[in-house]
């Protein structure tokens, strides 16, 4: 037997630490190995959708007794105490599966929007397993939610665990991040130009050359493992007309305003309901067993309420229904969704919002029939409203429009769309400035609206910024002594301390030069309550900078007020000027910077 060489063990641990750095290297110098990293997460992603949604509908399969080609906003036969007590009692368990996460990670998921805003990219598998369980569970028990950020988080946490595995910068994880997302949207609607186009306005915040190529790699292998497994989560099809008469156009455009309209008064429900339960009940297992029963109280009205609605939208596209029943669905889908998600089941607006919207079209070419007959295509306002809706909700204009393009196959239709999703989005952004997603971040507290990366402003911080070794005086030093010690050309300011070592003001050398020799330094300390603190952020410095009409100001411990740096105006707004230029060029896809 060859004996241990302690020697041997080492050249091997060298050359394979060597070899693994050699082959991390290679996928971030290679656009195209970016590109195949991006299939392979697109392979990972549509098997996930699959297993999720296939989860979800044999959970309600056992919770409600219906057969498999059977979608559950369409079930009219299921017995009625299971209507309203099975939301009731996925809410309990809900609860429960949420105390046993609490105990296991207190943190709060970080989404991908989130990731990509604040955290370059950075998420955890942990997260989506914590938001894909309660996705599920929530779904599965009726509540009107979607499994879209389920879904979303998965594609997101696959990509980033991959990424920071090859140690990506922060710009590439940022796309590889949403071509997972991508891939996630794309698998369960099986639309690859949707889920392509979701990234680009949600998750990566803008488009560029350099990101095309993975998000649609991860986009179309996606669809194309979710369509080998048969998988068929929220496909949407319907037929329409191939001609589209000018005359739709003005109408399209008031379908989208009234959308815009209707989405802004959704998602400020869905607000006020979480804060009015909050308040009322503070217990979230009795805030959940209510909301599950209210559901279920709406599902005695029509099943539409329960679940995403999927099967409940394949009806509204396919069936006519006079206008009052559809204000009575719309009305019951609108409530469902607004307590599920006031209530605490976790889940996305995605599918719900198409499905009120496209209730909205067939409501509003009711409504023009009876004031003026035969009035529009209900199909084709269906379609419109679904997008509009949609894209004011979800915040993604042109992933709406591509939705609609590749539900229809009609060109015609699609200008109907573009410009009715434009008119919704414009609305929500000038009235009310927020997405769902963005607007529940903004009642976290969170000061972000996109996916735009902000993250490294508050990385660029005071403390990284500041000159550690700033000159020092005494407050109580005499003027002389004070010229002696820094003659003219030395230094442009001298911070002066008390004696406790506590930060007075400063001292600009120059004006100390000019002033009469009888004064002391007390007349020239400058900017004595405006200090910096370590912790700030670049722009918040900026801020102080320019409320302070300082040169420099001093960076000061918050409790003691020792002085810890010095940061000069000019010096922050270089390194601020720098940061922002590499982000720029990291977006366009110029930056080819050494890894």
């Amino acid at each position: 037997m060859r004996p241990f060489a302690p020697h041997r063990y080492v050249r091997l641990l060298r050359h394979r630490l060597r070899r693994r750095a050699a082959f991390r290297g290679l996928v971030r110098r290679s656009e195209f190995a970016m590109v195949l990293l991006a299939a392979f997460i697109g392979v990972a992603v549509g098997l996930v959708a699959w297993g999720m949604g296939a989860a979800a509908h044999g959970l309600q399969r056992q919770l409600y007794g219906f057969g498999p080609q059977m979608r559950l906003s369409t079930a009219t036969f299921i017995a009625d105490w299971r209507l309203l007590l099975v939301p009731a009692a996925g809410g309990l368990a809900l609860a429960g599966l949420n105390w046993l996460i609490r105990r296991w990670r207190p943190k709060s998921p970080v989404d991908p929007i989130e990731a990509n805003a604040l955290h370059g990219g950075r998420m955890s598998l942990n997260d989506a397993v914590v938001v894909g369980a309660q996705t599920i569970v929530s779904n599965g028990c009726g509540a009107s939610v979607g499994l879209e950020a389920g879904y979303a988080q998965a594609g997101g946490g696959i990509a980033s665990r991959l990424g920071r595995a090859f140690a990506l910068r922060r710009a590439d994880l940022r796309i590889l991040v949403g071509a997972g997302a991508a891939g996630a949207i794309a698998a369960a609607f099986d639309a690859p130009l949707t889920g392509a186009f979701y990234a680009f306005e949600l998750v990566i915040g803008t488009y560029s050359i350099a990101a095309l190529f993975p998000v649609i790699a991860c986009a179309v292998t996606a669809v194309l493992v979710a369509r080998g497994l048969a998988a068929g989560t929220y496909a949407v099809e319907t037929a329409v007309p191939s001609v589209i008469d000018n005359a739709a156009y003005p109408l399209a455009l008031v379908v989208g305003a009234l959308c815009g309209l209707s989405a802004i008064l959704l998602m400020r429900g869905v607000g006020l309901a979480e804060t009015l339960l909050a308040r009322l009940l503070p217990s979230p297992a009795l805030r959940l067993l209510l909301g599950g029963l209210a559901v279920g109280g709406l599902a005695q009205v029509s099943p539409v309420a329960l679940s995403a609605g999927h099967g409940a939208l394949h009806l509204a596209f396919v069936t006519e229904v006079p206008a009052w029943p559809v204000l009575t669905l719309l009305l019951v889908k609108a409530l469902a969704a607004i307590i599920s998600i006031g209530s605490g089941f976790r889940g996305g607006l995605f599918f719900a919002s198409l499905l009120i919207g496209a209730l909205g079209g067939k409501l509003f070419a009711g409504v023009m029939a009876m004031l003026a007959p035969p009035g529009p295509d209900a199909l084709v306002m269906a379609v419109v409203g679904m997008s509009a809706f949609g894209a004011a909700v979800i915040g993604a204009p042109l992933a709406m429009t591509f939705l609609a393009l590749e539900t229809t196959g009609s060109l015609a239709v699609t200008g109907l769309v573009l410009a009715a999703v434009a008119v919704s989005g414009l609305l929500v952004r000038r009235l009310f400035g927020y997405s769902f997603a963005t607007w529940r971040f903004h009642l976290r507290g969170e000061a972000i609206r996109s996916a735009h990366d902000v993250g490294w402003v508050n990385d660029l911080t005071v403390g990284r910024m500041m000159r550690r070794d700033p000159r020092r005086v005494p407050v109580e030093t005499a003027l002389e002594n004070f010229r002696r010690l820094f003659p003219l050309g030395s230094v442009s300011q001298v911070v002066a301390v008390d004696e406790a070592g506590r930060y007075a003001g400063i001292v600009s050398v120059a004006e100390a030069h000019a002033a009469p020799p009888e004064e002391g330094l007390a007349p020239l300390l400058q900017h004595r309550g405006t200090v910096l603190l370590p912790g700030m952020n670049a722009r918040d410095a900026i801020a102080a900078f320019e409320l302070a009409a300082a040169d420099a100001l001093a960076v000061v411990e918050p409790a003691s007020r020792r002085v810890l740096g010095l940061l000069t105006e000019s010096h922050l707004l270089r390194r601020y000027g720098e940061e922002v230029e590499k982000r720029r060029r990291e977006e366009s896809g110029l930056e080819a910077g050494p890894p």
